[in-house]
């Protein structure tokens, strides 16, 4: 079975890492505390350029919710085709209506600029009303995989209906479980589930190396970081299976 591993990067140092140590994707953010928004051009551009393995950069302009008005969708619509000029493998996104369905219309828009990009819907698809519905409505815009916990804040709570997607998607999309992938989690999530990519964030925070620190600001100025160590954690265990 080939398994594939993507990681979150936040830097350029950590797509570096991901590249270094097994990793078969990136999904490339920018700000951490919202849960990924659209990274700058500047930082796509230099990722490209530095690692050869799948880029996928997440479109999102914002943090919160996945309900977007028209100039943010004009926004994402610009982002999708830089990242297609900067040449990108792929972009992950996600976009729901108001009652919680997936916004069909809008996501085949994005879908038809990515082309020939691959398009994840991310874990927007945790916040649908109906998640076979769902499911079948991002078959239907051309997403070529679905980023899911299974509707739970983790990928092993929500193992029951990831499994169930798997089964009901019969090979039309893929399903990829992310949220708390683990190397200590992620043989028992791919036995159980039948999943064939992971998600994993493996993040540790780094600290600063500035020799002044005010103690003032009462800051830890901690830096997000890839840790190499758990993504060469979770290839090994994939290629063991």
């Amino acid at each position: 079975m080939n398994y594939t591993l993507e990681v979150i990067a936040f830097d350029i140092y950590s797509c570096l890492l991901a590249e270094k140590n097994g990793a078969n994707r990136i999904e490339l953010c920018d700000n951490q505390a919202e849960g990924g928004t659209t990274p700058s051009y500047g930082l796509i551009s230099s990722a490209r350029s530095k690692v050869s393995i799948e880029l996928f950069p997440i479109i999102r302009p914002r943090g919160g919710d996945f309900l977007y008005s028209d100039d943010e969708f004009n926004i994402m619509k610009e982002d999708v085709l830089m990242c297609k000029k900067i040449g990108c493998d792929g972009i992950v996104v996600g976009i729901l209506t108001q009652d919680g369905s997936v916004d069909k219309i809008r996501m085949s828009i994005l879908t038809h600029l990515a082309y020939p990009m691959s398009v994840t819907f991310h874990r927007a698809f945790d916040r649908t009303n109906d998640a076979l519905k769902a499911m079948r409505d991002i078959i239907d815009c051309g997403c070529d995989r679905i980023l899911t916990s299974g509707q739970q804040p983790t990928a092993l709570e929500g193992l029951s209906l990831i499994k169930e997607l798997i089964n009901h998607a019969n090979n039309q999309i893929i399903i990829m479980p992310g949220s708390g992938i683990r190397s200590e989690n992620i043989e028992e999530i791919a036995l159980k589930s039948g999943a064939t990519e992971f998600h994993s964030s493996a993040r540790i925070f780094i600290d600063s190396k500035m020799t002044f620190k005010s103690s003032s600001m009462k800051e830890s100025m901690k830096n997000i970081q890839l840790d190499e160590n758990e993504v060469r954690l979770m290839k090994d265990k994939l290629n063991n299976l």
